[in-house]
């Protein structure tokens, strides 16, 4: 029963994907003049993010926090990284946002298309050029009063256990002036499966928006500060 379960919860998760990336084709091409934030395009990706969560019956989700995002702000968000369903979750927030995307994933058919067309930001890791173009394009968005998420960790954590934030986010919220939004991510390592493409057990997973943390009258060299409290407030939550 579990195969047969698993194998629907796959076909079904593409067969979402394919809809979503034409949804997102059509709808770019007939609002390029209108849309040039990618805002409509955008909000498909809430109605994947359902249906995914939906068609998992492994899957208990947890969305709490939701009354400290003000959806007139312009945030960098921050949030803890454990697995390739983060991003499904985070749409669960309904905010519009770009995310930084390690450079791999826009290769992926389908999902790594839609990325490319509503203008996510793409991170080639190890590679100077491209750190720098990343941090320009995250501050031109931030400009233009649509906020950015980061995964500082840099990488995936296999557990619970958050590993060091690295520096970039935090110096640019303080350059921009923008409040951090934390958000904490639990539970999804384990959401899906490792080795093996059948789903086995239920998984409860968390997604709690912390209250927004101000950087204005903060300097450049006060990023490790913000960066550490940052770090510290998503740890507490991870309990």
């Amino acid at each position: 029963m579990k195969i047969i379960i698993s194998l629907g919860i796959w076909l079904g998760s593409i067969l979402l994907t394919v809809l979503l990336y034409f949804v997102v084709l059509v709808l770019t091409i007939l609002l390029a003049p209108f849309d040039p934030k990618k805002k409509i395009t955008h909000r498909q990706c809430f109605w994947w993010s359902n249906a995914l969560i939906a068609l998992n019956p492994y899957w208990n989700l947890e969305v709490s926090g939701l009354e400290n995002i003000d959806y007139q702000k312009t945030y960098l968000i921050i949030s803890n990284h454990q697995s390739m369903a983060d991003i499904v979750v985070l749409y669960k927030t309904r905010m519009q946002f770009k995310w930084v995307a390690k450079e791999s994933l826009f290769k992926v058919p389908f999902i790594g298309w839609c990325l490319r067309l509503i203008q996510h930001i793409r991170l080639k890791r190890g590679d100077y050029t491209s750190i720098k173009q990343v941090y320009h394009q995250a501050s031109l968005w931030l400009r233009k009063d649509m906020s950015v998420l980061f995964f500082p960790e840099g990488t995936r954590s296999s557990t619970d256990e958050m590993r060091e934030f690295q520096n970039g986010a935090f110096k640019l919220a303080i350059k921009e002036k923008k409040p951090i939004l934390p958000i904490c991510l639990k539970g999804t390592h384990a959401a899906i499966p490792k080795g093996s493409w059948i789903f086995k057990t239920k998984v409860a997973v968390k997604l709690c928006v912390l209250a927004p943390i101000e950087t204005a009258g903060l300097g450049p060299g006060d990023f490790a500060q913000l960066r550490d409290t940052v770090h510290s407030k998503i740890a507490s939550a991870l309990g």
